[in-house]
């Protein structure tokens, strides 16, 4: 990677761009441009009746408004299947794919059809007016489980509804597991070693949604599903490793 290169950070469900601002100051301050949009049914005022078609197309077009090229595309958890489907759309523009502790689907299934089924439950229980929002209890345990109360609740406070519809639509990924296997797309998986927002065992992130990206680059951090909070700064540093040349 050269010295200043440029970044589009894809947040994860219950997000939107902003959220990304303490690992942005970071990168920003190391010399590099960041790009945070907000995926279409998220933050303030979303629609619930966003699809997740509708998420990938509004990263599409933040992109080429912009007329962006040449970037590190960074999707974290959900955000990796916008990140997908973004390349399907322009792999020429992308440098390099950084999954970090995120989804990498098989054609046809959805995040819904890859978590664990006690989740779908908890989801339901949680859903209101179509949209899932996510317990406390859930989020202090295993997606901030490296983090004080007052940083996880400080987190919690700021988070937003995510349409059903994202978890539960079924994605066409013919075409980005053909660039997979073609080596069309560069592709790195930052793995957290203490995330347990998917618990060890068969429904771990690593190496699960990591060995569908053929030759990747693997990076390692400490941390849970939830550094972008807890630890912006190491975040941020790993992230550059991720997307280096």
């Amino acid at each position: 990677m050269t010295s200043s290169s440029t970044f589009v950070l894809v947040h994860g469900a219950w997000h939107y761009g902003s959220l990304w601002e303490p690992v942005a100051e970071h990168l920003r301050a190391a010399g590099h441009t960041v790009h945070t949009p907000t995926v279409a049914g998220f933050g303030e005022g979303a629609s619930m009746d966003a699809s997740h078609a509708d998420g990938a197309a509004s990263i599409v077009e933040y992109i080429r408004e912009r007329d962006l090229d040449d970037f590190v595309l960074l999707g974290h958890s959900f955000g990796g299947t916008i990140a997908c489907k973004v390349a399907e759309v322009m792999p020429e523009r992308i440098r390099r794919l950084v999954f970090h502790s995120a989804f990498v689907l098989e054609d046809g299934n959805s995040i819904n059809d890859e978590l664990p089924p006690a989740y779908l439950g908890v989801f339901e229980a949680n859903t209101v007016d179509g949209g899932i929002y996510v317990p406390w209890e859930l989020w202090r345990e295993v997606f901030v489980n490296d983090g004080d109360e007052e940083t996880a609740r400080a987190a919690f406070d700021l988070l937003c509804p995510t349409p059903v519809r994202m978890l539960a639509d079924k994605l066409d990924l013919k075409r980005f597991h053909a660039l997979i296997a073609e080596g069309a797309l560069r592709c790195s998986y930052l793995n957290c070693t203490d995330d347990t927002a998917l618990p060890p065992g068969p429904y771990a992130w690593h190496p699960r949604f990591s060995s569908r990206l053929g030759l990747h680059r693997l990076v390692q951090m400490p941390g849970s599903h939830e550094v972008m909070f807890t630890a912006p700064a190491a975040l941020a540093a790993k992230s550059v490793e991720a997307g280096r040349d």
